[in-house]
């Protein structure tokens, strides 16, 4: 059997300017991470988040998406790839994204 890595993705709902997300951008992002690996799993309730980037603070909602896969350095090359392309579409200063082996049974 394959080692397994689960990735997180925590998505904003609110631009850092306060506009909200088009729900679009949230399901094309899920969609493209079922195209890649066969499967998405996404948690429909708010996170609140709240982090300081020089002076400055902001409020987060959030949702968190999440996807199991084989630990391959193809993988995780994908993952920070779409880290950046999220920061980019999402417009936010960063884009939460965390791994760890998971052992599926």
């Amino acid at each position: 059997m394959s080692d397994w890595r689960r990735y997180e993705i925590l998505l904003p709902l609110k631009f850092n300017d306060g506009r909200a997300v088009p729900r679009e951008l949230l399901s094309d992002t899920l969609l493209k991470l079922e195209e890649r690996f066969g499967a998405v799993s996404c948690e429909t309730q708010v996170i609140q988040g709240s982090w300081h980037h020089g002076q400055e603070r902001f409020r987060d909602d959030l949702v968190r998406a999440f996807v199991d896969v084989e630990d391959r350095p193809q993988n995780r090359e994908f993952f920070r790839t779409l880290k950046e392309e999220l920061k980019s579409k999402f417009q936010q200063l960063d884009v939460w994204i965390v791994t760890y082996k998971v052992d599926i049974v």
